[in-house]
């Protein structure tokens, strides 16, 4: 049965988001056009204003298709270390850190906003909505099954606040990534153990 990912509107609009992931790695955001796009997708330039109506509507869905493939590496981190809270924090966020590093696409955003141009930083950052939504519901869902009885409000506010600071450190990074998991994951296993207190 073809599922919805599989279908052939959804392999048009990911074949056009990567040719846009594409076209930013090359020249940077605000160098992409919606023809030229559609040149490296082999569709017309109408073809990608009928599935993403503007630039707007395109550099969401690159954000989103980026902040997926982040937050997979995140659930495998978190998945591999079972009901280990520090061990399995410390993954993720170390794999995170490290993948941003070397992820071409944030470098070339990074760039570009370090030039005065910050057009798809925002994706990331004031606007990221989908980016702590995805990764809070990962930590959120591990949680669920590995700190039963966790207050699910204090358990929300956890997830939330580990991802901004995660996210914060992707844009600015400051120490070693080593350094900077290690103190995050500290910090998550404090705001863990509050919200599931006194099961962990």
């Amino acid at each position: 049965m073809t599922t919805s990912t599989d279908s052939p509107r959804q392999r048009l609009r990911d074949t056009i988001v990567d040719a846009a992931r594409a076209r930013t790695i090359a020249a940077g955001w605000d160098a992409v056009r919606m023809g030229g796009v559609a040149t490296t997708a082999g569709v017309s330039r109408q073809t990608v204003y009928n599935e993403f109506g503007s630039k707007a509507g395109l550099a969401e869905a690159l954000a989103r298709a980026e902040v997926d493939r982040f937050v997979g590496d995140v659930r495998d981190a978190l998945l591999a270390h079972g009901s280990d809270v520090r061990a399995g924090a410390y993954a993720a966020i170390a794999r995170t850190l490290s993948t941003a590093a070397d992820n071409p696409l944030v470098k070339a955003i990074l760039t570009s906003a370090r030039g005065g141009s910050d057009e798809l930083l925002p994706y990331l950052t004031t606007r990221a909505e989908v980016v702590l939504t995805e990764a809070s519901g990962a930590l959120i869902d591990w949680a669920g099954d590995h700190l039963p009885g966790a207050d699910q409000a204090a358990l929300a506010f956890a997830a939330d606040t580990v991802v901004r600071l995660v996210v914060s450190h992707i844009v600015l990074p400051r120490e070693p990534i080593e350094e900077t998991a290690t103190a995050l994951a500290d910090l998550a296993v404090r705001l863990f153990s509050a919200a599931a207190r006194p099961t962990l």
